[in-house]
């Protein structure tokens, strides 16, 4: 992929559940290909470490704060225009918002939230191309143990099966922008030659909608 790609991806996501290794993966990519780097600044958010001891209450303000947070972080990075750096690498989508709060707040709660949300989405800006790190739970769990976030060590199977099934119901009804769902379970992108098979994606033309590959 050259370093000065062309506007017609200008925006690209990389995303996955948690302990995917797309963060990891972004800041690898964006140094390589000199692309201005965004990186959800999830660390600050006091609701977090307060949600996983106590989801019920806490679920709500932390949504709400996520998605404030991820809809102006992209909005001002995005809109700050840069001649010689057009390519974008982000960690993030705007969505990742709607399908974690769809699986943490109860009924109510969402419908409220889905106002709010409906109304930012409307003026949000799509990605060019986005990139699904897909892994099974036992690899993602490992990952999880392996960076040591203490809040994180509750997390189990069943709740990173449901956040994987709410990436894949979204990505049934993408219909604006490409979506390449990549089969990393047994990928390491901090081997040369995967990481290479990766990059190469970049370069590609992908239609709307949802395209499956697997790298080996």
């Amino acid at each position: 992929m050259s370093k000065n790609k062309g506007a017609e991806n200008r925006f690209i996501v990389i995303e996955g559940n948690i302990g995917a290794g797309k963060t990891t993966l972004s800041k690898k990519v964006s140094q390589d290909l000199n692309a201005r780097l965004v990186l959800e600044t999830f660390e600050d958010n006091p609701f977090l470490p307060k949600f996983y001891k106590d989801q019920e209450r806490y679920a709500f303000p932390l949504e709400l704060s996520f998605l404030a947070a991820r809809y102006r972080q992209l909005k001002e990075d995005l809109e700050q225009g840069d001649l010689f750096n057009s390519l974008i690498i982000a960690d993030y989508y705007l969505m990742k918002s709607f399908i974690f709060a769809k699986i943490t707040l109860s009924d109510d709660e969402f419908r409220l939230y889905r106002e709010f949300f409906d109304m930012i989405r409307t003026v949000s800006v799509k990605p060019d191309v986005m990139f699904y790190i897909h892994r099974d739970e036992d690899r993602l769990l490992s990952n999880i143990v392996q960076r040591g976030r203490s809040y994180e060590m509750g997390l189990d199977k069943n709740y990173l099966s449901s956040v994987t099934r709410g990436y894949f119901d979204y990505f049934k009804e993408v219909r604006d922008f490409p979506v390449v769902v990549i089969d990393a379970t047994q990928v390491d992108f901090k081997t040369e030659s995967h990481y290479k098979k990766f990059v190469n994606l970049l370069d590609n033309s992908y239609k709307n909608g949802v395209t499956n590959i697997k790298i080996i």
